[in-house]
């Protein structure tokens, strides 16, 4: 019996580009999670109905749909690194014009700091998640990319901590319960002192990604290793088309992004649903939150003992058990359930990423990847559903009853069916592709 060579994950000649690049995954998770309490924000200072307000996310998300092919096509001419800086100096344009925002008091020019800032989340996502993959052998690359996303939580939990602390909780309009009943004039004052909040993050935010850049700027990247002539988009877009891997892999992570914006979203509801208020409600967000950390972590160990396709399978199959229990258990421990999906579902997109790109070549990872990104669309679209079922008895979250469960208590039915194909992702991976190569494998 030969000895087969360990595979490092990170080479010592990739570690600090890798650390640099890490980075990034911590600051698209803060923007993704200082953002969401927003929409509850400018609805109570801008005085706007529940559909205007949901202007926010359909500009954080649009923004991702909308730029993720650019960034891609624009790869294929230049390096990832040049991709980061473009990305970051994006992010950062997004951010600071909060300030202008704020001093306008335009909810649509909030709206298109959001857009402008994700244009630049969409060019570090494509470039950042193929970068990782790249930095190193085959083998590794979908535990590299898990290694790399798991400080992704870190920033979410950074994010809500300052969404709480910094803006939330010094939120004058939120300490009044009727905000329309007051006179124009304490309306105008606390509207300006309170979109001063607001602006605060994002305007910090954006200085620290202006030295980010810099830090990119100056530092030496490992170059992409492309080789051979370039394909046409059209010829790659073609050879994508028939790897049902990676087909098959971005409608699992359009589920998956659907059925995590929901079950993050839709927490809130849940918890009023049981009696338990909103400020504690953004407690069990926060543990959720540590246990997706925890749970990426604990996922990127265990690819050193299972394939990838093995354990989503395993992880998506707990997901739904968790999300029975939150359908089905009534009171605190449905809410547990609720949480404990958390855990489960932290290692899906990082996992689903490697498994559809890892057949392809990098040139061909460079146009896929914009696929999987744009996949985050399904953040959009899953929530807008499930909140349509949660409306079926009327504008509480627990007026009728379904399958003998609330509204709300049903609602999750959305995210099970989605962590359900998710499964089966996984078990079709592992029975078709990774079974195969054990076999040639041990030939």
């Amino acid at each position: 019996m030969k000895n087969t060579p360990t595979i490092q994950v990170v080479s010592k000649k990739v570690l600090m580009p890798f650390i640099l690049v890490t980075s990034l995954f911590a600051l698209w998770g803060f923007a993704n999670a200082v953002t969401d309490p927003m929409v509850q924000a400018f609805k109570k200072v801008l005085e706007l109905s529940n559909s205007e307000a949901a202007w926010v996310q359909m500009a954080f998300y649009g923004g991702y749909f909308c730029m993720a092919l650019p960034a891609a096509l624009f790869m294929r001419k230049f390096s990832y690194k040049v991709g980061i800086l473009i990305g970051l100096g994006l992010y950062a344009t997004g951010a600071l014009l909060f300030y202008p925002a704020a001093q306008s008091e335009s909810f649509m020019f909030f709206c298109i700091g959001l857009y402008v800032l994700t244009f630049g989340l969409a060019f570090l996502e494509t470039a950042a998640n193929p970068y990782i993959l790249a930095m190193g052998a085959k083998e590794t690359a979908t535990q590299r990319l898990n290694l790399a996303q798991a400080f992704n939580p870190v920033g979410l939990i950074i994010g809500l901590i300052v969404a709480q602390q910094f803006v939330l909780k010094n939120l004058k309009s939120d300490d009044i319960e009727d905000f329309s009943a007051l006179d124009e004039a304490s309306k105008i004052l606390i509207k300006t002192t309170d979109l001063m909040v607001i602006r605060n993050p994002y305007v910090i935010l954006g200085l620290v990604l202006i030295g980010v850049f810099v830090l990119f700027l100056v530092s030496k990247m490992p170059q992409s290793k492309d080789e051979g002539e370039m394909p046409s988009i059209g010829d790659t877009f073609a050879i994508l088309a028939k790897n049902n891997k990676y087909v098959l892999g971005v409608v699992a992570q359009i589920l998956y992004v659907g059925g995590q914006i929901m079950c993050w979203t839709y927490i809130y509801q849940y918890a009023e649903g049981i009696g338990v208020d909103s400020v504690t409600a953004g407690y069990y967000q926060l543990v959720a939150f540590i246990l997706f950390t925890v749970g990426r972590a604990f996922g990127t160990y265990l690819l050193r003992f299972l394939s990838s396709g093995k354990l989503l399978m395993s992880f998506a199959l707990a997901t739904v058990a968790s999300a029975l229990g939150t359908m089905f258990i009534q009171g605190i421990g449905g809410l547990y359930c609720l949480v404990a999906i958390s855990f489960f579902m932290s290692l899906m997109f990082p996992t689903i990423y490697g498994i559809a790109l890892g057949d392809l070549t990098e040139e061909q990872s460079k146009v896929g990847s914009a696929g999987l990104v744009m996949a985050i669309v399904g953040g959009a679209l899953m929530p807008k559903l499930q909140g349509m079922i949660i409306d079926v008895g009327g504008n509480g979250v627990a007026d009728t009853k379904i399958m003998g469960v609330s509204e709300v208590n049903f609602s999750f039915i959305l995210p099970l069916l989605c962590f359900l194909y998710i499964a089966w992702y996984g078990f079709r991976v592992f029975r078709k592709h990774e079974t195969v190569d054990d076999v040639l494998h041990n030939a």
